[in-house]
């Protein structure tokens, strides 16, 4: 496998999460140390850690039922022992609330850039998540 379809391996493993909801995942595929920070398309904008990210990823995953997902347009750049990942991305599920029991389908257009580091096999350091127009 080449370096280039390991890292993508990686990004894809990262949404596939929502589909197994083996959130324990999370923290294999990204590096936990000071250096790993994160955005996200949710509330709050703020960056954010490595514990208070996984905290926020896995209530993502846990609250979309039926979740998939179409990766578009990857572009991977690798510099040495660093790779950046920009693509395009469609997420859809259902959002539950248990507290109404309810539903309300859901399709997120949006974007995602992924910093890895090769630490010694490739992490995620730094990821942003975004919601696209319409």
């Amino acid at each position: 496998m080449s370096e280039q379809e390991e890292i993508i391996k990686i990004v894809e493993s990262f949404f596939e999460i929502g589909k197994s909801k083996k959130l324990e995942i999370l923290k294999d595929i990204q590096i936990n140390d000071s250096s790993f920070s994160s955005f996200s398309d949710v509330p709050p904008y703020d960056l954010k850690d490595f514990s208070t990210t996984v905290a926020l990823e896995e209530l993502r995953f846990i609250s979309i039922s039926d979740y998939d997902y179409i990766i578009n347009n990857v572009k991977v750049s690798i510099f040495g022992d660093a790779a950046i990942v920009a693509l395009e991305l469609i997420q859809k599920g259902m959002l539950v609330d248990n507290k109404a029991f309810t539903g309300e389908h859901i399709t997120i257009p949006g974007r995602a850039t992924f910093v890895l580091i090769k630490k010694p096999t490739w992490k995620i350091v730094h990821l942003h998540l975004s919601k696209s127009g319409n």
